[in-house]
């Protein structure tokens, strides 16, 4: 019933959005029905006012003739009959990617056909940041020019959405209903020295260490335990981390404008981050880049500093701390002696000597987001 309640209330939206109107319209919902959105009651009930108010706001706009779902939608499905609403809910891990393969494939047939109008893609992920990053690993390694016409836009129906549009459901639904311009984003891109280990994207914030390990414990028990186990268990995983994991000295190399050498540091590092832009969160909204910088190395530090500390990424006052380190590069270079873990908007991996060096990079802008025209 939720997911139809936001189908509806999707097609509502779609189907008035000024967005791309000289053009045919096309979207599809890929969500997942786990999200804590969804679960959650009291975020349900939130979003789903959210979503009702903006599906009265559309109708107030002109109906659009030329906006249906995609073909994708109504025949994956079919099963379940959210398909005619535009709505697949996904099944299993690695769904979403599988869905977006296969619209993508729609898009091109469609895109060649030589239509005289070429249609304008929109998919509309529902779910978290895990959601998020199967459908943008897929979409980015697409053809540029099936690329070119498609958008992505990330409602926050997750528990952290730290990579969405917005932080809460109506700042996203409002990019449909006001003047909006596509604007393609970078991801950033891990690789190994292991041939077959990687290449991983992240589309907000890759990074190495604590909270990594935070991401990986996280994912293990979540479907075990209740509610928003993630603000708990940061602070398990401040005890634990240097009992099961050696934080040793990391030999890092930053290139960026003002080093295109690369400058050379070594830092024994409780974490690296490093983000497609400044100005990211993590960690259901922790500020770990609160400016225009986009790496942040925090130093190893005692116990007891790390309680005292803990509590300023909220705010992102850690910056002004002597652990921390922040900077510019669009590429960063790292090699350690011990195993180490590294997140990918949620999604973790473990790194072995042998896989050093690591480079942690930004790409080109790839992924086409929606940003409001002020």
């Amino acid at each position: 019933m939720k997911l139809a309640d936001f189908a509806v209330r999707i097609w509502d939206i779609c189907t008035h959005t000024p967005l791309m109107s000289g053009r045919p319209f096309r979207w599809i919902i890929i969500a997942n029905p786990k999200a804590g959105g969804f679960t959650i009651p009291s975020r349900w009930r939130r979003h789903y006012c959210a979503l009702t108010e903006y599906a009265v706001k559309a109708k107030t706009l002109s109906r659009r003739d030329n906006a249906v779902p995609l073909r994708t939608a109504m025949d994956e499905g079919k099963d379940d009959s959210l398909g005619d609403l535009g709505l697949i809910p996904t099944r299993f891990a690695g769904h979403a990617g599988k869905i977006t393969e296969i619209l993508l494939k729609e898009a091109a047939a469609e895109l060649s056909s030589g239509a005289p109008s070429k249609p304008f893609y929109l998919i509309i992920c529902a779910g978290g940041d895990g959601t998020s990053l199967e459908v943008q690993s897929v979409l980015c390694n697409a053809a540029p020019e099936i690329r070119e016409n498609f958008a992505v836009i990330r409602v926050p129906m997750g528990t952290g959405n730290d990579g969405a549009d917005a932080r809460e459901v109506a700042g996203a639904l409002d990019l449909l209903l006001h003047p909006s311009r596509i604007e393609p984003a970078r991801a950033v891109r891990l690789t190994t020295a292991t041939a077959g280990k990687g290449p991983f994207l992240a589309f907000n914030i890759l990074s190495v260490g604590l909270d990594a390990f935070v991401t990986h414990m996280t994912n293990k028990m979540k479907g075990n335990l209740p509610g928003d186990f993630y603000k708990l268990w940061v602070d398990i995983a401040s005890l634990l981390y240097d009992r099961l994991y050696t934080v040793g000295p990391l030999d890092i190399r930053v290139f960026n404008d003002t080093e295109p050498e690369g400058k050379v540091l070594r830092e024994t590092a409780l974490l690296m981050a490093v983000g497609a832009s400044g100005h990211r969160t993590y960690g259901s909204n922790k500020r770990i880049l609160p400016d225009d910088r986009n790496v942040c190395i925090v130093r190893q530090m005692s116990l007891l500093r790390k309680l005292t500390l803990k509590g300023l990424f909220t705010t992102g006052a850690h910056v002004n701390k002597p652990e921390s380190l922040l900077f510019n590069a669009a590429r960063v270079e790292f090699r350690g002696e011990y195993p180490i873990l590294a997140q990918m908007d949620g999604e973790s991996v473990l790194l072995q000597p042998e896989d050093f060096p690591a480079v942690i990079e930004l790409t080109e802008p790839v992924i086409p987001v929606l940003k409001k025209i002020n």
